[in-house]
């Protein structure tokens, strides 16, 4: 790491004009002069430059609502987020609104940042988020809550929402972690929970009605509006008591004119909303070097673990000729060549074949190539390899049986058995591939030390199957093992988390017994992380109000960047945890390694993911008694709520569209050339 000081005499003589008195607007003035003094003294500066391929920049005095928008993470692993992406066109396609992104700046930024007074900026104009009328952060995971509370700090925007004033943006939180935003209740303004395409207009039309009004009731009146939407979940306005033991006693609202349950959003018919229509491309390296697109969202196979499938529900498809489009205008205003077909389940949706067979037939005379994200074991065939792969490239496959013994897979309702297992990755092996990955999690409900190591024979049975369907040694499998975390809104949401203790020691077992393994142990690989970073994030995934004080002191003690193993430790917030919960009836252990009963009010209950407690219960109990459920989609009706409560339904094909035209193809160069 370069050193921290800045450029001689940077420092010298500074106004107090010169500096950024934080909690004062610059009107939406660029500060990359400022700025652009700090960048030869950190690391990777070029991901704050801005000036992507399809990035928008507008006049600020032109435009009458303001978004920043944040993932709260670094550039690297932000700039390709699909959700951000979409928000950032969405928002932007209407004249009077503006748009920008912001990301979490590294440590090393930081310190500078706060010697020299620059605040917490966009990558579009380089304008202070403090100016804009709304802060917006998308939260895949909750390990990104101290990055967010770094943001505010650097932007001058008062930690605790109570705090602030009408000159604050409204700080509004989305994605998978907003669906119990209780443990940043004190530091968010409102929560949205679901799509966010439509959420996002109806928060503008409130926000430029309000400023038309002469901001009527200040920025309380502005809450109370958002509020009265019922889609808007806006905590102020939400009452929390508790009993003597610890637990909820209720959850109510404290103002007459809020509802008793926030509802989420659901977008139907993807085809109307083909975002995003211009992609942007990174100048930076990210995660992803890719353009994506969402071919359909939602899941209906009921996988008891998984929050996403549950909350995403009902499953709705993008049409063949809907994907064909967003591939063709994606290339050509991209020059990309790869291409993501994204969902939680990309090999699910029901016409799969004759997209993969349509895209590969397009582009077989171009070096773009398709890609599906984890594929699972029962959805797999070679002639759906064969034609992603058709172009030459072909990569490992990786299938997800998340469960080491068909035991457990009975538990979770991943319904695959190891016979099905076997059988597809002969058939990927014999066709060619050499390499497969296999995800596992590690402490679910009711697991045992003997479910685990079922892991390793699991491994051992794919390696001599492909050995013998290929007739090659060079045959490999990578064993991938992430720690369960139970997370809201789903049947798991009252299981006990397995404590970090045993969670490692399962998995120094599972080590030993593959690199014990003479015959095959050098043909299998293990990746897994231990079990200290899932009890933090269990802490904050399944946690009330109270855990807020917990984020904020580990905060305060130096968390940053909690989902990089480089920047995590445990020994800080399980420090911070003590001091933050020492007058509660509650510590760690209660949030995390405690089986919650039904009668328990629970930190979400108010907000309504459209599931019904008491089929997640009944799924709970089923999920103990080893009985699975089928998928939804093609089967009768389990009632778990959503389409009723939501009303929404399924949208799936068949749409009647086998072929697509061939389109007239012109050289990558000039694809890439368009985009810019």
């Amino acid at each position: 790491m370069r050193s921290a000081q800045g450029p001689d005499g940077f420092c010298e003589g500074r106004t107090a004009t010169a500096g950024y008195p934080r909690g004062v607007t610059t009107d939406g003035a660029s500060i990359f002069d400022r700025l652009e003094r700090l960048l030869p003294f950190v690391t990777k500066p070029i991901q704050y430059v801005g000036g992507e391929v399809n990035a928008v920049t507008k006049d600020w005095h032109t435009t009458n609502v303001r978004w920043a928008l944040m993932y709260p993470d670094a550039y690297e692993v932000g700039a390709p987020n699909q959700g951000v992406q979409i928000l950032y066109e969405v928002l932007n396609e209407r004249e009077d609104v503006l748009a920008e992104r912001t990301y979490a700046v590294w440590p090393d930024l930081e310190a500078l940042m706060r010697t020299h007074d620059v605040p917490q900026f966009t990558v579009d104009g380089h304008r202070p988020v403090g100016d804009f009328d709304l802060l917006g952060l998308s939260f895949a995971t909750e390990l990104g809550y101290t990055n967010m509370l770094t943001a505010l700090d650097l932007a001058g925007i008062p930690l605790h929402a109570l705090d602030r004033d009408a000159s604050h943006p409204i700080v509004v939180a989305g994605g998978h972690a907003a669906f119990n935003p209780e443990p940043i209740a004190d530091f968010i303004d409102a929560a949205v929970m679901g799509d966010g395409e439509e959420a996002v207009l109806l928060i503008t039309d409130v926000v430029r009605d309000w400023k038309a009004s002469g901001r009527a009731g200040g920025r309380e009146g502005l809450l109370l509006e958002l509020a009265r939407t019922g889609a808007v979940y806006v905590p102020r306005f939400y009452q929390v008591d508790y009993l003597p033991d610890g637990r909820i006693q209720r959850v109510a609202p404290s103002h007459p004119d809020v509802p008793w349950r926030v509802r989420k959003h659901t977008l139907m018919d993807l085809d109307d909303w083909a975002y995003p229509k211009a992609p942007l491309v990174p100048l930076a390296e990210t995660v992803h070097e890719r353009m994506s697109v969402e071919i359909f969202r939602g899941c209906t196979r009921g996988c008891r673990f998984c929050q996403a499938g549950m909350i995403t529900r009902p499953v709705r498809e993008r049409s063949i000729t809907g994907i064909a489009e967003m591939v063709e205008n994606g290339l050509a205003r991209t020059g990309y060549e790869e291409v993501g077909l994204l969902s939680l389940s990309s090999a699910d949706h029901s016409e799969i074949a004759d997209v993969a067979r349509n895209l590969a037939d397009r582009y077989e005379e171009s070096q773009v190539s398709l890609s599906l994200p984890s594929t699972r074991v029962d959805a797999f065939n070679v002639d759906l390899a064969n034609e992603l792969s058709r172009n030459g490239r072909r990569s490992g496959l990786t299938f997800a049986p998340e469960g080491g013994s068909e035991r457990m897979r009975k538990v979770i309702n991943k319904q695959v058995t190891e016979d099905d297992l076997i059988r597809t990755v002969t058939t990927a092996y014999a066709a060619g591939w050499r390499q497969v990955k296999l995800y596992f999690m590690c402490g679910l409900p009711t697991e045992t030390d003997d479910d685990v190591m079922q892991i390793a024979t699991l491994a051992r049975d794919v390696i001599r199957a492909g050995r013998e369907a290929s007739g090659r040694r060079d045959i490999r499998c990578t064993v991938s093992i992430g720690g369960f975390v139970p997370k809201p809104h789903t049947p798991f949401q009252w299981a006990a988390q397995l404590d970090h203790e045993s969670t490692d020691a399962r998995l120094r077992q599972l080590k030993d017994a593959i690199r014990n393994d003479r015959e095959y142990g050098k043909a299998i690989g293990l990746r897994y992380h231990d079990g200290k970073p899932g009890i933090v994030e269990g802490l904050l995934s399944r946690g009330d109000r109270r855990v807020g004080a917990v984020i904020e002191q580990a905060w305060r003690d130096g968390a940053r960047f909690d989902g990089w193993s480089e920047h995590f430790s445990f020994d800080r917030w399980m420090a911070a945890a003590d001091v933050a919960l020492a007058e509660q009836p509650v510590d760690v252990d209660w949030f995390t390694t405690r089986e919650r009963q039904r009668s328990e009010v629970l930190p979400w209950e108010h907000l309504d993911s459209g599931l019904d407690i008491e089929w997640l219960w009944d799924d709970w109990q089923d999920a103990l008694s080893e009985i699975a459920v089928d998928d939804c989609r093609w089967t009768p009706c389990f009632d778990c709520g959503v389409c009723d409560q939501m009303d929404t339904q399924i949208q799936v094909g068949p749409t009647g569209v086998v072929s697509l035209p061939m389109p007239e193809l012109r050289p990558s160069s000039v694809l890439a050339g368009q985009g810019s």
